[in-house]
Formats: C-alpha cells, sequence, structure tokens
C-alpha cells in the first residue's frame, strides 16, 4: 500500500536499500524539478526517481547473481553453495557501477521524451546493462525468446538461463557461441554500437557521433583516461550547426584491474576537474552511487551544451560520476571487485558474503514489475535498443562516376581518390562530411579535399586553408583522426594516412570490423556508408624517411580480418583508384584499406578494364595460350615492374600471362558462408589461374609470406614463388626500394 499522506519527493528522498540521496543530490532533483517542462513520457518526476531507485537495485542483484550464481529465485531467498557457480566470473565492479548510470540514461529519457543513444567504454561492465534491460524488457529477439519478454514475462527459469549463459563458454552444434551474451557489449546487446573491449576509443569518438538533433550518453572509464590523450581534444571539434548533444561522463570508481588509478593516486575528482578545466571542459561532479544524480547530469549537461555561446570552443560540459569500484556489495573499493569482489573460492563465508550483499538487493517482484513499468510508457519516440546510432541507414543521393583518363598519360592516384571524395561530397551535401588526417593533406595530394572541406579549427588562420566548420579533423595522433571518421556513421568520410603509421590506427579499425562482422552474422547488418582507409606515402614511396615510415603491417593485418567487412585492395593507377573510391561508396557496413602510390604513374587500365578489376578483384593484362609462366601484381610499384619483366619475356619468346590482383582476400578460400559470397569460386580463379598451370611469381607489396599464405589456394608448390617486402630500406629512392627487395 502506497502512504498518500507522505509527498512523494519524501518518499523518493528516502532512497531505497544501498540506494541513498544526498543533500546535494536532493537539492539539484528538486532545481530540476522546478525547472523541468517538457512532459516526456508523462511520468511524474519522483514517480520516476523512485522507480529508478528500485530498478538500479534489481539490477545490480542480478549482476552479482551473474557472477556467482546458477540459480536465481525471484523471492530473493539465500542461495545454498549448490546454487553458486563453481567457477565465478565477471567484471563485477564495474558491472555494478554501471547499473545506476544506465537506469539513469533510462529515466532521463523517460523525463524527456528524446531517446538518447549510449555507448560505453567499459564493455567489460554489460552484465549491468543486460541485467537493466532484461527486467524492463528492453531486449533484443534473441534475449527475449531465451529470457523472457517484459517484467511480466520474468520468471525464475529465464533468469536462472540468464545467469548461467555469462561465460558459459558453451558452443552450438555449428561449432559457434551458444548463448547471445558475452563478456563485453555484443551484437544482442539492446542498442549496443561498440564492443568496448579495447579502451581509449569511446573517449576519441563520442564527440564525432551525433548528428544535429541527436543526442548521445557516453561513460567513459577512468582506466582508459590512463591510455588515450585524444579525448581531450573534444571541446575542439563540437559546433552548434553541425553536432548533436553529448554526455560525457567518466565513472571515476578510483580503481584499475590490480591497484588505483594514476586519477585517484593524483589528487582524485579534484585533481581532475582542474585537468579538465586545462582542457576546456565544463565539470559537473556528482553521486555515481545514485541513479537520480545521473538523471540531473545529464539534464545539466545538455542545458549547458545548448546554452553555450557560439564562441569555439566552447567549454564543453563533462560529468564526472564519482563512486568506489563495485558500489554496493562486499568487497566495494578493493581490487577484487574488479572481477571477483568474493574471491573465486566457494567457501561457506562467500556463500554468506553473497548472500548478505544480495539481500540488500533485493526488490520484491510486484515492486519491480511496478518499477519496470514506468519505465514502458514510451510516448511517440523509439524504445532504447533502437536508439537512432543502432540503426544508421545512409545512402549516397547521387553517386559520381570516374573521369578514366587516357591509358599511357601519367597520373597520381591519391590525385584520383581526390577528386572522386570531393565530387561525391559535392554531390551529396545531406551527408555531414568528415576525414580524418594526421598530417600532411598536401602532401599526400588531398589538395581539393583540404580546399573545399578545410582543416576544423577555432580560430582559423588568414591565407590557410582552415574554417571554423571545417570537415577536416587533423591532429597528430592516428588513433583519434581515424576515430572522428569512424564515429561519422551518420555521413560520408574518409581517412589518409602515411602507411607507415597506418599502424597506430589498427586497434580502432579492427574494433569496427569486428562489431560489424558480428551484427552482420546476427541478423544486425550494419547499413551506415562503407569507410576507406587509404594509406599512400607507402612503403616503396617512403624510401628517403629511414625504414620507420616503410612499414605495410597495417594493410598484412586487416586483409587476415573477415573479407565481407575488411576489404583490402591494391590500385593499380589512378582510374583503378577511382573505380575502388565508387564502388567504397556503393556499399555499407565496411572497412576499406587501399594502399594507394602518390607519386605520378602510367595510367595501365583503362576505365572498363579499371571496372572489371574492381568487379572481379583481378584483371588479365596478358592472356597466351601455352604459357610457360604467369606473373601476378599486388600494387601499383609492383605491377610497373612485372610489366617490365614481360616486355623483357616477350623480346626472349617465352609465352606468359600477367595478372593485376587488387583485392587478394577474394582469391583465398572462404572461411565460411559470408566470406564465400565475397571470395572468387574456384571456377573463376581458373579463368586467370588454369589448372595444371605453369610457374607462378607473385609479386606484392606486403611480405611475401603473407601473400603465399594468403593465397595457398593459387599455390603450385615450388613452381610458386613470392617476392615481397623483405624488411629492407634505408634512404633509398623508389627503384632503390625495389631492387633491395628483390622485386625490380
Amino acid at each position: 500500500m502506497v502512504d498518500e499522506t507522505v509527498r512523494p519527493d519524501e518518499a523518493w528522498a528516502k532512497g531505497y536499500g544501498v540506494i541513498q540521496h544526498t543533500d546535494e543530490t536532493r537539492a539539484r532533483v528538486a532545481q530540476m524539478a522546478a525547472e523541468h517542462s517538457a512532459a516526456g513520457d508523462g511520468v511524474p518526476l519522483y514517480e520516476l526517481l523512485a522507480a529508478a531507485d528500485r530498478l538500479t537495485s534489481a539490477a545490480m542483484w542480478l549482476v552479482v547473481h551473474d557472477t556467482y550464481a546458477q540459480q536465481v529465485y525471484l523471492d530473493g531467498r539465500a542461495l545454498a553453495k549448490g546454487d553458486m557457480k563453481p567457477r565465478p566470473e565477471g567484471h563485477t565492479g564495474s558491472a555494478l557501477n554501471i547499473c545506476p548510470a544506465y537506469v539513469g540514461y533510462l529515466a532521463a529519457n523517460a523525463l524527456t521524451g528524446h531517446t538518447r543513444g549510449w555507448m560505453m567504454e567499459q564493455g567489460h561492465a554489460v552484465s549491468g546493462v543486460d541485467s537493466a534491460n532484461l527486467l524492463v524488457g528492453n531486449v533484443v529477439a534473441a534475449h527475449a525468446k531465451r529470457y523472457g519478454v517484459g517484467p511480466k514475462g520474468l520468471t525464475e527459469e529465464g533468469l536462472t538461463r540468464f545467469v548461467r549463459d555469462f561465460y558459459s563458454y558453451r558452443l552450438g552444434a555449428d561449432g559457434s557461441q551458444e548463448a547471445p551474451r558475452g563478456s563485453h557489449v555484443n551484437a544482442y546487446t539492446a542498442g549496443g554500437i561498440a564492443e568496448g573491449g579495447y579502451l581509449g576509443f569511446a573517449g576519441l569518438q563520442y564527440v564525432h557521433m551525433p548528428l544535429p538533433g541527436e543526442r548521445l550518453v557516453t561513460f567513459l572509464s577512468d582506466g582508459a583516461f590512463e591510455e588515450q590523450r585524444g579525448p581531450d581534444w573534444a571541446p575542439r571539434w563540437w559546433r552548434h550547426a553541425d553536432c548533436g548533444l553529448v554526455a560525457p561522463i567518466m565513472i571515476a570508481n578510483g580503481r584499475r584491474i590490480d591497484q588505483r588509478t594514476t586519477m585517484s593516486m593524483s589528487g582524485g575528482s579534484s585533481w581532475f576537474r582542474q585537468h579538465l578545466e586545462l582542457n576546456g571542459f565544463d565539470p559537473l561532479e556528482f553521486d555515481g552511487r545514485d541513479p537520480a544524480a545521473y538523471v540531473w547530469a545529464i539534464w545539466e549537461m545538455e542545458r549547458r551544451q545548448e546554452a553555450a555561446p557560439r564562441k569555439y570552443p566552447i567549454r564543453l560540459p563533462y560529468g564526472i560520476s564519482v563512486t568506489v569500484k563495485g558500489y554496493g556489495f562486499p568487497g566495494a573499493g578493493t581490487n577484487p571487485a574488479h572481477n571477483l569482489p568474493l574471491g573465486a573460492a566457494l567457501t561457506d563465508e562467500v556463500v554468506a558474503l553473497f548472500n548478505e550483499g544480495a539481500r540488500k538487493l533485493h526488490v520484491p517482484l510486484e515492486a519491480l514489475r511496478a518499477a519496470a513499468a514506468v519505465f514502458n510508457r514510451h510516448k511517440n519516440r523509439p524504445r532504447e535498443r533502437d536508439h537512432v546510432f543502432a540503426n544508421r541507414d545512409v545512402k549516397l543521393k547521387r553517386a559520381v562516376q570516374p573521369r578514366w583518363l587516357t591509358v599511357g598519360e601519367k597520373a597520381s592516384a591519391m590525385d584520383a581518390v581526390d577528386e572522386m571524395f570531393v565530387e561525391t561530397c559535392l554531390a551529396n551535401p545531406h551527408l555531414r562530411a568528415r576525414v580524418g588526417n594526421p598530417d600532411e593533406m598536401r602532401s599526400n595530394r588531398m589538395e581539393r579535399t583540404l580546399d573545399t572541406l578545410h582543416h576544423r579549427v577555432t580560430d582559423p588562420e588568414a591565407g590557410v586553408a582552415e574554417a571554423l566548420d571545417g570537415k577536416v579533423i587533423t591532429a597528430l595522433n592516428e588513433e583519434a583522426v581515424a576515430s572522428a571518421a569512424l564515429a561519422n556513421k551518420g555521413g560520408i568520410n574518409l581517412v589518409v594516412t602515411y602507411e607507415a603509421f597506418g599502424a597506430k590506427m589498427h586497434g580502432a579499425i579492427r574494433q569496427e570490423i569486428i562489431f560489424s562482422d558480428h551484427c552482420g552474422r546476427h541478423g544486425r547488418p550494419q547499413r551506415w556508408l562503407s569507410i576507406p582507409i587509404v594509406l599512400t606515402s607507402h612503403t616503396y614511396e617512403n624510401g628517403k624517411n629511414e625504414q620507420s615510415h616503410q612499414d605495410p603491417s597495417l594493410c598484412e593485418a586487416l586483409i587476415g580480418e573477415p573479407a565481407h567487412v575488411s576489404r583490402v585492395v591494391f590500385p593499380a593507377d589512378a582510374n583503378s583508384a577511382s573505380a575502388v573510391l565508387a564502388e567504397v561508396y556503393r556499399t555499407r557496413g565496411q572497412l576499406w584499406t587501399l594502399v594507394v602510390p602518390k607519386r605520378e604513374l602510367p595510367v595501365v587500365l583503362d576505365g572498363a578494364a579499371a571496372s572489371s578489376l574492381v568487379r572481379d578483384g583481378a584483371v588479365s593484362l596478358r592472356v597466351e595460350r601455352n604459357a610457360k609462366l604467369i606473373l601476378t601484381a599486388i600494387g601499383a610499384y609492383q605491377l610497373g615492374e612485372v610489366l617490365r619483366a614481360s616486355r623483357r619475356l616477350e623480346e626472349k619468346s617465352v609465352p606468359h600471362c600477367v595478372v593485376c590482383l587488387l583485392e587478394p582476400r577474394r582469391f583465398a578460400d572462404p572461411r565460411g558462408p559470408e566470406e564465400e559470397a565475397v571470395c572468387v569460386p574456384p571456377a573463376a580463379r581458373r579463368r586467370f589461374y588454369p589448372a595444371g598451370a605453369p610457374k607462378r611469381i607473385f609479386v606484392t607489396h606486403t611480405r611475401s609470406g603473407r601473400s603465399l599464405g594468403l593465397l595457398h589456394a593459387l599455390d603450385t608448390g615450388a613452381d610458386t614463388v613470392a617476392l615481397g617486402y623483405r624488411n629492407l630500406g634505408g634512404t633509398l629512392n623508389e627503384a632503390g626500394m625495389l631492387f633491395a627487395n628483390h622485386q625490380s
């Protein structure tokens, strides 16, 4: 029974279990109640906040069951030793911390009537998100079918299956993971847009994600703060005109895995607040143990951001959520709280501590259902699982056709990339453009792109291609600028870098590849416009800068990723570079790595041949019956040397064939049905490499062993040779690099 003599604000102020409200939070909520006018979902504020307390407590209760229990009892009875997991597992402390954060996010949406997107840096905290989502019924079909739908559908059987699936390691009949739950955010996490397995990238990306009119809440990690410095620049990039609202929130729990964070050892949140102020942020500190404090923080940050003067950089609001790791459960604030706050040994003492902690978090079923119902009154807005960031669907309104050059004329393939990108942007002004550029745009021949789109700066310099609303994100941090493009999934993007420095982008790019792959495999194909990663000033062109600048590692690494998502190509000339870029923007949900020369080289392929090269992954440039040798080039400089060799062979009347291979991964054996859809089938391979074949020489931009391993389906044994980068270089020109690496 509800005591109608107690005012709703007074009832909420009493708190619930471990969820308590400080005087500061109560005062801030009162201010919000007085000033907030939007109807939202129509739920009275204090009713919403009281429901948030109960939902947070119940989510925390389910989180600790995730880690330690193999049986769930909705009545909250004590567990026996046989009800416990013999081998507990989980990132329990972070998952407990994310519960008030995520429930606060849900409540902020209900309060204002906006379904914001969300992302979290600490993807290992997914248990907290999955638990809260399950309790309110904000789940994808796979979770609904396996665990139950909504609060009325909660059963002990479904919840028991839910916790048993966490770190179950079971395989299905097809050899894939059986359970839809993972250790981090995955394709089945309702509303999940990033795995969050590699710390640092959420902090680099959040400011570039929302389009105007969109809102994003990002939960950041104080451990990740030590890893990546690029997030300090976020105020430099945000603009009222072309960005949506962002609410970055640092969950400052003070601990990494084995020790305190450097931030906590340097002075804690007060030190961090000063650091943020020095870097152009407008920090606000709040109680990270209370979902109501998160509601206020999100509301307040957005309000400040909307009211910020149009003078840049603005003081970008930034929330500091002060808490202790694993708050609300025994072991909080200790190193073990990161994973197993009670330890891994299943002793009587551990069982007793678990039951004591779980009892304080338990919410009776009817109270839980009533609380969850408050979060299910969405009025003319999508469920959180369907927020806009999780459902990008981007297409060109007008595709640009390549301007074909004449065979024999000299041209830079990077000039072709530059022209195609600029023309595509101009033809599709509805798409927000972003270029990730570590430096040297002009050196890399992206002249028109820079002159058209400009460096994004807060104080443009006269006579330089700079503008407040520039679309080129430039900083000497490869991960940061790549992330600017990777985050802009509502627009059109390009990343360009020296090839050697692309290796520093690897982690960020790979995270996007594997998440897109997983989503596609599980019924969530990604529909953002594919993103080209252009590697130029490459290994054979950068001899003058010593071996630090001679490194094909990125394309070698990405060529091993799923072929239907990670497309690695080696354009042979300007025409094929144009054809590749046109194809990139005809596809969606893919990352294309283009190894492109910037020097002027002869155009080898006419328009028809360049189009065939992109369509088929290869093109035959010379075909002779009874050929004794097939020469294959993978890379533009390699093709030049192969054609020289071909002329020598022709002079000696040696019958041979020449193949230009654009996308080697398509000529490998597929590793599953998804790759089979893009790989060249054996019958088509034989068009280029006939059975009973003669000797084969592959001349490749990459290391030779990498190519031979990849193309084993074309390897005839002793009669097959690969000539590639031999880790030899120095201060050399292009001819010297080719000679040193036995490709001359």
